[in-house]
């Protein structure tokens, strides 16, 4: 009877062993979603994944384009935030989670590409002008006056009606930003590449990459003879629109070049508005 009580002991110990066996296993990734579905260079997007499994997950894990992120929750939700990537990114993205068994799931590979709406140019504005002082101290500020990044590829810069500035691909204009062309006459690598004064009239034109003239600058008008460049007074400071983008164009003792511009400037009566 003794024998026979010791060996269904053994038996149940071992059958609770293999029960307990039985219950650890993999975590399962029942459901991952990301929003917004339609991501813009401006938006982060959170990735949610939904687990279940008997064991608990101890680390769940986002990793998209090479990087890693540490999802936050508890229970079977997690997410985390893949932020605001560039327009016209790929972003391929999986979620990995390890339970307390120390099995690791990785979900099935996932991907959005980052797409802005179509650019509106008429929010391209010529922000700043200032010509005084050394060829390369002299600059011509855009402004951006939408929610958008404005790539400037294409983009052109006329001065007294010849071709001084094209835009090239990675030069943007951030968001309610500006974007600074510092330099004339070809004194640094990516200023207009005619030279321009501060005492004399100019014609400064901005056109989008289709062609389509969207700004302009003008002090002065043409000589009899029919160019520009006729004598003016001179302005140590800079013409600058006040407000960013919108105002009407206002000389400023204090250059601004990079930054948003002055608040306040007096009218210059040689200036075109």
């Amino acid at each position: 009877m003794k024998k026979i009580l010791i060996i269904a002991a053994a038996f149940l110990a071992f059958t609770a062993c293999v029960k307990d066996e039985m219950y650890k296993g993999p975590s399962s990734i029942d459901k991952v979603v990301y929003t917004p579905e339609a991501p813009t260079s401006i938006s982060d997007v959170t990735v949610t994944a939904t687990v279940s499994g008997l064991q608990k997950v101890t680390a769940a894990t986002l990793k998209y384009n090479g990087n890693d992120v540490t999802m936050s929750g508890s229970g079977n939700t997690f997410s985390g935030t893949i932020p605001a990537q560039a327009d016209g990114t790929n972003v391929e993205f999986t979620v990995t989670v390890t339970n307390e068994a120390g099995f690791t799931t990785t979900s099935d590979k996932y991907s959005y590409k980052v797409g802005d709406p179509a650019t509106d140019w008429s929010k391209l504005k010529l922000n700043e002008v200032a010509g005084s002082g050394a060829d390369d101290e002299k600059y011509v500020e855009l402004y951006n006056g939408s929610d958008y990044p404005i790539k400037l590829t294409g983009v052109t810069i006329n001065k007294d009606e010849g071709l001084a500035w094209t835009g090239q691909d990675g030069e943007v204009v951030p968001a309610k930003g500006v974007f600074l062309i510092l330099g004339a006459k070809n004194s640094t690598p990516r200023g207009l590449s005619t030279g321009f004064s501060s005492k004399k009239s100019v014609l400064l034109e901005l056109f989008d990459n289709s062609g389509k003239k969207i700004d302009q600058f003008q002090r002065g008008e043409k000589m009899d003879s029919g160019e520009w460049g006729g004598k003016l007074s001179d302005n140590s400071g800079s013409w600058s629109r006040i407000p960013d983008g919108t105002g009407r164009w206002m000389t400023t003792a204090t250059k601004t070049p990079g930054d948003l511009n002055a608040t306040s400037g007096e009218e210059d009566s040689d200036v075109k508005q």
